[in-house]
């Protein structure tokens, strides 16, 4: 139950009934069958994860997005991509493991891959930077992208990040530079570029991987400027208002493709990425094939132009004349 989301609950207490039924001694001690009453239970299931599943709040969203289960970008690079080969480093300070990238196979594409790694236990999280990546990240995928761009591969990032790191050192080294710079050569790569957010989308940390001409979302991701928890510190003075503020946020992938901040969304398993990996990876892969194919038939100009557009296009407000207020 470690893993059990607090709405997930009424699910797996169903389940544990129905495993003890399943296993229940007298069942074959004296030949007593339980089957209509397991048929009665796996119906019962189905009927909550639908209800459960079919309406989450955006704070339950945000769960998901952070489940110890759900599949990290070496994940999906193991059942979406063929053939990858890592690259390490940013030739100027170190080899920042909180972002990966090389070459890879998608179909019959070849592609370069980058995207950012949590862990999934405490040693992994710590060799990860718990998917917070330093500004020898950014400078490694930015490496990385200047090297498809040569070579006229398109460029694939899957994001999974819940702000880049604000340490000390990262300060030191000049991290919000490292981001700016990105965004900056992002926007003048001359090749296809697809981002996929997989998890959390958190802040400039996501960013510096994000400008791309295709930005997807996974339907269980969120993709905002700030926590829910620290717009909730700030707003409210209390974290636990975090609920509250995932809402206002509007960071879920049905809001924000509303919003014109992501041109897709990828459908989940009910339940979650983390309840079938392999049908997820799936999605993904035939989603990214058909954009890299849509993106290859334009020209370099065009998809600079395109790229350029969108993101300039971001911000949009309407202001209204105020009223007069009588004296």
């Amino acid at each position: 139950m470690k893993n059990v989301l607090d709405f997930e609950k009424p699910i797996y207490e169903l389940q544990i009934k129905l495993d003890e039924l399943k296993s229940h001694p007298e069942k074959h001690s004296i030949g007593i069958e339980f089957e209509e009453e397991i048929a009665l239970i796996q119906r019962k299931i189905e009927e909550t994860r639908k209800q459960i599943f079919t309406d989450l709040t955006p704070w339950q969203r945000v769960q998901l997005a952070r489940h110890p289960k759900r599949p990290f970008a070496l994940d999906y690079i193991k059942d979406a991509f063929t053939d990858f080969h890592e690259l390490h480093g940013d030739r100027r300070f170190a080899d920042d493991r909180a972002i990966v990238g090389g070459f890879a196979m998608i179909g019959q594409q070849r592609v370069m891959v980058i995207g950012t790694q949590k862990g999934r236990d405490t040693k992994e999280n710590i060799l990860r930077n718990f998917g917070s990546a330093h500004p020898e990240g950014y400078r490694k995928a930015l490496r990385l992208m200047q090297m498809a761009d040569k070579f006229g591969l398109p460029i694939v990032t899957l994001i999974d990040t819940a702000g880049a790191y604000p340490g000390i050192g990262a300060e030191e080294r000049h991290i919000a530079e490292a981001i700016a710079v990105n965004l900056r050569e992002m926007t003048l790569l001359e090749v296809p570029i697809v981002a996929v957010v997989i998890g959390e989308g958190g802040s400039g940390g996501a960013l510096g991987i994000g400008v791309a001409d295709r930005v997807l979302i996974m339907e269980n991701a969120y993709y905002s400027v700030i926590s829910p928890e620290g717009c909730a510190a700030i707003l409210w003075k209390d974290r636990t208002a975090a609920p509250k503020a995932a809402e206002a946020l509007r960071i879920t992938a049905p809001d924000l493709l509303e919003l014109g901040l992501v041109d897709g969304i990828i459908a989940e398993p009910l339940g979650g990425a983390h309840t079938d990996t392999q049908a997820t990876a799936a999605a993904l892969k035939d989603r990214i094939l058909k954009e890299i194919e849509t993106l290859s038939a334009l020209s370099a100009e065009q998809r600079l132009k395109g790229r350029y557009d969108k993101f300039r296009a971001f911000g949009h407000f309407e202001e209204t004349a105020a009223t007069p207020v009588s004296a």
